[in-house]
Order: C-alpha cells, then sequence, then structure tokens
C-alpha cells in the first residue's frame, strides 16, 4: 500500500507515523527492527525514533534494504540546550518541576504534567534569567542525527513546556534556530495542547505535535479542538488512537482527526504487525484523506 503523504517545507511528510513499541523488549534492537522491517513491507517508509535503539534499527533497515528514502523522526529534548550557572538544567530537575508546579495552580495539570518531587525550592525570577543557551552541549545531542536519515526533529519534549510555563520561549527560539542551521526541520512537540499551541506559536517550526484524539486532550477536548480548527499552522496528532483503546474502530478515530479537525499527520504507536495491518486497512478507505493545509 502506498502511504499518502502531504508536503513539509518542501519534503514529503506521511499521513501516519509509525512509533514502533514491541510488547517484549527481551530481544531489544531486534524486536524494533523486525517489526519495522514487516512495516516497510507493508508501504511504510517513515518511523518515529523516541529512542537511540530506534535510531539504530533504522540505520540497520536502511542497510538492509538499501533503501535511502527511508526516514526517521528524532526526538530532541530541548534540556539537552540549556544550562544553569555551568550545569546542565536537567542538574536542578526538582527544583524546576518545584518551580512549574508554583506557577500552576490546577491541581489535575500537576498531576497531568508533572512528575512527583519531594523538593519544595524554587527557581527566583532572577534565576530563571540565568538559564543560558548551551551551544555545546546542543552541538552534542544534535550529532547524533544525519538530515538524510532525519530530516524532521521533534523538539520540545516536557521541558519545552517547562520553559514555556517560567517564560523562557526565547531560550527555544535559539534551539530551534540551531537545528535549523543544522539542516533539520523543526516540529515542536508538547503534552498540553491548549497552552503549548498559543504559547509556542511564534518558534520558527513547521509544525506542532500534541496529543489529541475523539476521547481526549489535555486538558479540555472541546476547547483543544476548537483551537485546532482555528489553528493557521499544520497541527500533528500524538497518540491517536488513545493508548489502544481506539484500535477497534480506526476509521472512526481517523475520520475525527483528518476529517473534522484537518489534522496534518498522525504518529500512532504499534506493538504488532498486526495492530500495523488494522491502520492500514482503515487508511484505504481515506484514499485522499484531506487536503492539507499550506505551509
Amino acid at each position: 500500500m502506498r502511504l499518502p503523504t502531504v508536503i513539509l517545507e518542501g519534503k514529503k511528510f506521511p499521513r501516519i507515523v509509525f512509533s514502533v513499541r514491541p510488547v517484549s523488549t527481551s530481544s531489544g534492537n531486534q524486536g524494533i527492527l523486525s517489526l519495522m522491517k514487516n512495516i516497510y513491507k507493508m508501504g511504510g517508509w517513515c518511523f518515529d525514533l523516541p529512542s537511540m535503539k530506534h535510531l539504530k534499527s533504522l540505520k540497520d533497515l536502511r542497510s538492509l534494504t538499501d533503501d535511502e528514502t527511508l526516514i526517521g523522526l528524532c526526538h530532541l529534548e530541548v534540556e539537552e540546550g540549556i544550562s544553569f550557572l555551568g550545569k546542565p538544567l536537567h542538574r536542578f530537575e526538582s527544583k524546576v518541576i518545584s518551580t512549574v508546579k508554583k506557577n500552576l495552580t490546577r491541581p489535575d495539570l500537576i498531576r497531568h504534567l508533572l512528575p512527583s518531587t519531594s523538593s519544595s525550592e524554587v527557581f527566583t525570577q532572577k534565576e530563571m534569567d540565568r538559564f543560558v543557551f548551551d551551544h555545546t552541549r546542543l552541538e552534542k545531542a544534535l550529532s547524533f542525527f544525519q538530515p538524510d536519515e532525519s530530516p524532521f526533529l521533534l523538539v520540545g519534549e516536557r521541558y519545552g513546556e517547562w520553559l514555556l510555563t517560567m517564560g523562557r520561549i526565547d531560550l527555544l527560539k535559539k534551539i530551534v534556530s540551531r537545528t535549523r542551521e543544522k539542516g533539520f526541520i523543526p516540529i515542536f512537540s508538547g503534552q498540553w495542547a491548549t497552552f503549548v499551541l498559543p504559547k509556542a506559536k511564534s518558534l520558527d517550526v513547521a509544525a506542532y505535535a500534541t496529543p489529541i484524539n475523539k476521547k481526549w486532550s489535555l486538558f479540555d477536548l472541546n476547547q483543544a479542538c476548537d483551537l485546532i480548527k482555528k489553528f493557521d499552522k499544520p497541527v500533528i496528532s500524538l497518540n491517536p488512537l488513545a493508548n489502544g483503546e481506539l484500535l477497534k474502530e480506526p476509521e472512526e478515530a481517523f475520520s475525527f482527526l483528518f476529517n473534522g479537525l484537518k489534522i496534518f499527520s498522525a504518529i500512532t504507536e504499534i506493538a504488532s504487525e498486526e495492530e500495523a495491518t488494522k491502520i492500514l486497512e482503515a487508511l484505504k478507505r481515506f484514499p485522499s484523506l484531506i487536503p492539507p493545509r499550506k505551509t
């Protein structure tokens, strides 16, 4: 099957990106590679790469197939590019979490967005102003990726949202800028749709990836849907099948995303070849899907 595609900043991007997460991890890279092979035979040519094991498996698959059109979607955690007092910001994670908790007043946000911490120490405004862009550490993080293997990078993750909460979008802009200078096309990734989309809209990224499906979105589904419909930049759905809850009705799930919300693409986790087959069969009922937004 030929997967439907759209053009994102001049490059092809699939409407469905498979995130391979085998149930059994005992086989390590081989389990990931085996599932990637099967999906490739079914027409898949782009994979989500959340770990170095996934990146290694993609490299192995490109070598085995001699297919240079195979690409991945690597993840760049923004804390790799930020320091405080000469030390990586993640060394102060408990203090970061406590500071974000102080800025969030709703218990449901704290419970879903933040890991627990026993620390009550928080950053002062003067200390947050002293967070700096760490060029050396970012270069090292980017050195693991190659634009020919992973032309698109998911940038942000949890520290991306945390920095937005602390008012340091300027650091995110520097990281995104350097990512582009290295030849990558950045996609900002965040968990909280109704917060991330407005707050991060000024970033020079190609698209925004956030969890959205017909069952839920953090934290108000209706509000998130209204925002996405009006948003004038491409949005990519993370977790489109609600952790597998919607796997029995993938057509309805994809119709909600592609027809209802005009989603640009979806990154869906799969644990087996059977799940991949079910998703691909559902996609056959969307031969053209929906015309993409201009980028």
